[in-house]
């Protein structure tokens, strides 16, 4: 067994493994991870895939991984892995913390539509999605679907609005419906249902040389991918921008959303 992998991500690290022995069959792998600090490993995953994302990760703090098998119908573990070193230069995603309709976890990267009346679009803190990279979210619990539902990324923080289905932003809808700059587009992807991930992967699309970009011409590339489809179309914006806000607005209680 050996550590293949480790990408970091805002507030976590993706951990990829394999195993060394071919004639072994492993039913079950066992990953720990620690500070390098700290004196005692934790588990964090045991389970048959060979990757997992470790949230709770704070940037620039070195961690060891470590990762082992357990065979068919067996009960002893094999030896660990030699330990790898890894950590994340990346700010963790966050919700803005105060606003009435949704509480937040501790590290306040998990938001429950909570049955305040409230309505409106819960931002992240700051615009911490940056193009080139993808932004997760995954559904951790659901409510009652409304077709106002809304989780994306947009240019500003705007308030006044009770849904991303706007100008200057992308979302899905809890139904699958896709928006663009508040269009409905033809394409449609599943409902999202508990334990659904959507993914958004957004690329800079350079139109000439960069002087066109002024005056409301500046394209993006984006694809939005969920329950194994994906969309991808572009995305005009007013002004050149590198760094993105996420949102979600959620209309009944119950749904709750972690974002990594």
């Amino acid at each position: 067994m050996w550590i293949e992998e480790l990408i970091e991500k805002p507030g976590g690290i993706i951990v990829r493994w394999s195993k060394v022995d071919d004639d072994f069959t492993a039913q079950d792998y066992r990953l720990q991870f620690r500070k390098c600090t700290s004196n005692h490993f934790e588990d964090v995953y045991v389970g048959s895939e060979t990757e997992f994302i470790v949230l709770h990760i704070d940037p620039n703090v070195d961690y060891q991984f470590r990762v082992c098998a357990r065979g068919d119908g067996r009960q002893e573990w094999s030896p660990w892995s030699v330990p790898q070193i890894g950590h994340s230069t990346l700010v963790p995603h966050e919700w803005t913390a105060g606003f009435e309709g949704y509480s937040l976890s501790s590290r306040r990267n998990i938001a429950l539509r909570n049955d305040a009346e409230s309505s409106g679009v819960l931002y992240s803190s700051a615009p911490t999605y940056f193009c080139g990279q993808t932004l997760t979210f995954r559904v951790e619990t659901v409510g009652q679907p409304d077709r106002r539902d809304s989780i994306g990324v947009c240019a500003e923080k705007q308030n006044g609005y009770d849904s991303l289905q706007r100008d200057q932003a992308v979302c899905i809808s809890t139904n699958g419906a896709v928006f663009v700059n508040g269009k409905e587009m033809t394409n449609q992807l599943p409902a999202v249902t508990s334990g659904s991930t959507v993914t958004f992967d957004v690329e800079a699309v350079t139109l000439g040389s960069t002087n066109n970009n002024e005056g409301g011409n500046f394209k993006l590339r984006v694809t939005i991918s969920s329950n194994n489809r994906e969309v991808v179309f572009d995305w005009l914006l007013d002004q050149s921008c590198g760094s993105l806000y996420f949102g979600c607005s959620f209309f009944y209680p119950g749904w709750k959303v972690l974002v990594f």
